[in-house]
């Protein structure tokens, strides 16, 4: 599938790193309830250490899927909710339909094989 020249291949890859780990999804479903500053983010992990949960944020913040800005002396972070769309735009719903245009075709046949079973 072609890429467009304003989304190149490596920004895909960046998304993809960043949700290959369970740390980081669990670091976006926590921003997707509500904005977070960095300590409650920090707080909602408390196996692991600042030092740590500042590392996974890093890779999410250069995967775009989380902004953050300054508020006086905190940093607020949001869900950036677009670089998710893309790939769900590129590869998730191209796929979802060629399982449901499958699907379709073959229904047809489990009704042709239910109906020859009935009358044997």
């Amino acid at each position: 599938m072609p890429q467009d020249a304003d989304t190149p291949a490596e920004d895909d890859d960046a998304v993809f790193k960043a949700l290959a780990a369970p740390v980081r999804r669990r670091m976006l479903d926590a921003l997707r309830e509500s904005s977070l500053t960095t300590g409650a983010l920090c707080a909602r992990f408390p196996e692991l250490d600042r030092t740590t949960v500042l590392q996974h944020l890093r890779v999410l913040e250069e995967a775009e899927l989380v902004t953050g800005r300054k508020i006086g002396r905190e940093r607020h972070l949001a869900l950036a909710p677009l670089p998710i769309k893309r790939i769900h735009d590129r590869w998730i719903s191209g796929y979802m339909q060629a399982a449901l245009e499958l699907l379709e075709h073959l229904q047809p046949l489990d009704t042709a094989a239910n109906e020859r079973s009935t009358h044997d």
